[in-house]
């Protein structure tokens, strides 16, 4: 595969699959290096075009689908993509929208905030660096970040993507921001972003495993992976809070919920959730 193309796999998706069954099959992909998935609606698209970090992640991710339990079996099939900035042509429609207080907005759609309103916008600049705000895991962190007391607090924010949950908590008052990732792409993306909107004093990004010893823990840490790492990586995540303080964890469905709470278990306490079409996050204190 050449320098400038990008391993997929095109998953024709089987007649009658439930919104339940899509949202396990966008979990199930996750956990191999998955960059995007690119369709203009998956609630609709029949078919998902779906980019990973490596040819060695997308074989293993094809290998897990053929036991996708969800209904008929997919039909897959691996190539390379050209990669002429596809990630930017996948998210070029995509507008500006409000959590709370935070509007996320792409360079094309930033909207005049009026005094008074209160509102704090991010901008992002769509990239290889995931994370607009238009995913529901992704929202449901952004409602419970704002409501932790961030003033003057530090964070880690795990699995940074686009740097968007480190840069809305340097906006609401965060002293200082780890943002992490394993992708070296991403992690380019979240400087631009962290640089643009001018916050870089505050936020700091690294291409970092979590798994790697040596990060000091901080008060608040955000952590938007999927369930399965989520319990694979409690420990890890664990090691990053301070006692007493805050882990916001998202990007699990209904199902997942004991999976992710047993694996924090007696370490954390459950002190909020938040939920949108069968997607959850919760905040756990640790004790």
């Amino acid at each position: 595969m050449s320098a400038d193309r990008s391993p997929a796999l095109i998953i024709h998706l089987t007649p009658g699959i439930t919104a339940a069954a899509r949202d396990q099959l966008v979990a199930l992909l996750a956990d191999y290096d998955l960059l995007a998935i690119q369709e203009d609606d998956l609630s609709s698209a029949r078919t998902w075009t779906a980019h990973f970090a490596s040819a060695d992640a997308r074989a293993a991710a094809a290998s897990a689908l053929e036991s996708f339990a969800a209904g008929d079996p997919l039909q897959v099939e691996a190539t390379d993509v050209q990669d002429e900035d596809w990630a930017r042509r996948t998210q070029a429609d995509l507008p500006a929208i409000r959590i709370g207080r935070i509007v996320v907005a792409p360079p094309w759609d930033v909207p005049a905030v009026a005094d008074g309103d209160g509102a704090l916008v991010v901008e992002i600049e769509p990239s290889r660096g995931f994370g607009t705000g238009h995913h529901q895991s992704t929202r449901l962190c952004l409602v419970l970040l704002q409501s932790r007391p961030l003033q003057s607090r530090t964070m880690i924010d795990v699995g940074t993507g686009s740097g968007l949950l480190a840069i809305a908590a340097a906006k609401l008052g965060a002293a200082f921001v780890s943002a992490i990732d394993v992708d070296p792409d991403a992690i380019e993306n979240a400087r631009e972003n962290i640089a643009s909107n001018g916050v870089a004093a505050a936020v700091e990004a690294h291409v970092r495993d979590l798994t790697e010893p040596g990060m000091p823990p901080a008060d608040i840490v955000t952590a938007n992976l999927t369930g399965t790492l989520l319990a694979r990586h409690a420990a890890a995540l664990t090691a990053f809070v301070k006692p007493g303080g805050s882990l916001i964890v998202a990007g699990f469905t209904v199902d997942e919920k004991p999976l992710v709470l047993e694996a924090f278990e007696p370490e954390f306490a459950l002190t909020e959730s938040a939920e949108e079409d069968d997607w959850w996050a919760f905040v756990l204190t640790r004790t």
